[in-house]
C-alpha cells in the first residue's frame, strides 16, 4: 500500500526491547537474547508491511541484537582477543536499557505530576458518574501493543485469504469513515472485532492504518484494562468538547 502513516510519538527501539522484556516476564539484566531478537525481528516485519515512517535506528538495533546473539553462540575459545575480558556480550545493552528505563520512569512521574496539577487548578470539582460509582481504571494502549494485536490478527487469517489477489477496493480514508460511523452508534469498539469481517490482507492492513491515522489526529483513544488485554477504541472526549466549543463560538 502506498499510504504512509507518520506517528509523531512513535516509540524507539529501546522502548520495543523493554516492551518485549516485560511481555516475556524476564529480567532485564538476564535477557534471553535469542528469543527477544526473534520477536524484535517479527515486529520489524510487521512495521515494514505497514510501511510506517520510522527511523533507521530500529534497523541499527536489529543489527546490534544479531551481533550480540552471534557472539553468545561462539565458544569462549573463539571469542575475539580484544573482547575476551568482557564477561557478557549483553552487558552494554543492559546498561543502556537500565539507564533508559530510569529516564522513562522519571518522565512518567513528571507527566503524572503535571496532570495532577492541571486537575487541581483547572478542574477543582470533578463530577461523579450518575450511579455514584468510580470509573474503572484503564491505561492508554501503546504502539507496540497495537502492533502485537495486529500481528495476532494476521496470524489467525487463513493462508488462502492472506495471499488472495484482489482489486484495490479498500482505502485507509474509507476505513477511517467506517470507524467513525461505528463510533456514532457504539461508544466503545473492540480492536479484534473490527477485523472479523475482513475479506483479505489488504482490508486488514487498511483497517489498522486507519486506526493509526485516527490516533495521530487525536480523534480516538485506545485503551486497555490490563496489560496485554483486549484493546478498546473510543472517541477522544477532549476532541469532541473542543469541537462543540468551537461551534458555539462561531454561532
Amino acid at each position: 500500500m502506498s499510504y504512509k502513516v507518520k506517528l509523531e510519538l512513535f516509540e524507539g527501539p529501546l522502548d520495543l526491547l523493554l516492551y518485549l522484556i516485560k511481555k516475556e516476564e524476564v529480567d532485564v539484566t538476564d535477557i534471553p537474547i535469542a528469543r527477544i531478537t526473534g520477536q524484535y525481528l517479527e515486529y520489524l516485519e510487521v512495521i515494514k508491511l505497514l510501511d510506517l515512517d520510522i527511523a533507521g535506528e530500529f534497523l541499527v538495533m536489529a543489527a546490534e541484537l544479531m551481533r550480540i546473539k552471534s557472539r553468545m553462540l561462539l565458544p569462549p575459545e573463539e571469542q575475539p582477543v580484544e573482547e575476551e575480558e568482557e564477561e557478557d556480550p549483553r552487558a552494554e545493552l543492559v546498561r543502556r536499557l537500565l539507564e533508559y528505563q530510569k529516564f522513562k520512569e522519571a518522565a512518567n512521574r513528571l507527566g503524572h505530576l503535571e496532570a495532577t496539577q492541571k486537575e487541581l487548578f483547572t478542574r477543582p470539582f470533578q463530577k461523579l458518574s450518575d450511579a455514584g460509582e468510580e470509573e474503572e481504571e484503564y491505561f492508554e494502549t501503546g504502539i507496540f501493543d497495537l502492533l502485537s494485536a495486529f500481528s495476532r490478527i494476521l496470524q489467525r487469517m487463513p493462508k488462502q485469504i492472506l495471499y488472495e489477489i484482489v482489486k484495490d477496493e479498500f482505502t485507509v480514508e474509507g476505513k477511517v469513515h467506517e470507524i467513525f460511523h461505528l463510533l456514532v452508534t457504539q461508544p466503545v469498539l473492540y480492536f479484534s472485532h473490527l477485523f472479523e469481517k475482513a475479506k483479505n490482507r489488504l482490508e486488514v492492513v487498511a483497517i489498522f492504518l486507519a486506526i493509526l491515522e485516527l490516533i495521530r489526529l487525536q480523534e480516538i483513544v485506545v485503551r486497555q484494562r490490563t496489560l496485554f488485554s483486549e484493546i478498546e477504541i473510543l472517541r477522544n472526549k477532549d476532541k469532541i468538547e473542543s469541537g462543540v466549543k468551537k461551534g458555539e463560538t462561531q454561532e
